[in-house]
């Protein structure tokens, strides 16, 4: 009886190890670009003429721990910041939580988006965690047509 009580203590402890550091790792993962931390939509309105009305990004991610997204999010196009304003939604999903983030992009950094060779996105979390991604090739060329049509 001994044996497997040891047996099952040893077995839970190598679970709370193996759950502990998946968490921390996906909290803390590390990613080279924005699709690869999150799934980011990117819309454009326009007017009945076809001008530039918005645009608007939509981001999702989910963590483990409790940390909050923050109303605040910096664009960077070829290096020159656009501090935007964002709405933030965290959903507690059991294990995880779901963080949305919503903004829209000033209009007159619109036309540098559509020129841009790079554009990062830079949003930050209550716990004093900032993530500064770009977004990938294929990504800035979908958001560059979009602007275009």
């Amino acid at each position: 009886m001994q044996k497997i009580l040891l047996g099952v203590g040893v077995l839970l402890i190598l679970l709370g190890i193996f759950g502990a550091s998946y968490t921390w790792h996906h909290d803390h993962r590390e990613a080279v670009t924005l699709d690869k931390y999150a799934v980011a939509e990117f819309q454009v309105g326009r007017d009945g003429d076809g001008n530039w009305e918005s645009a608007t990004l939509s981001l999702w991610d989910y963590r483990y721990d409790k940390a909050r997204l923050l109303n605040k999010a910096v664009v960077f196009t070829d290096g020159a910041p656009w501090e935007v304003d964002a709405v933030t939604k965290q959903t507690p999903a059991g294990w995880r939580n779901e963080n949305k983030l919503f903004f829209h992009f000033p209009r007159a950094s619109l036309r540098d988006l559509l020129v841009a060779k790079e554009i990062r996105i830079k949003f930050y979390y209550d716990n004093g965690q900032s993530i500064d991604l770009p977004l990938s090739k294929r990504d800035l060329l979908a958001w560059q047509r979009k602007l275009r049509w």
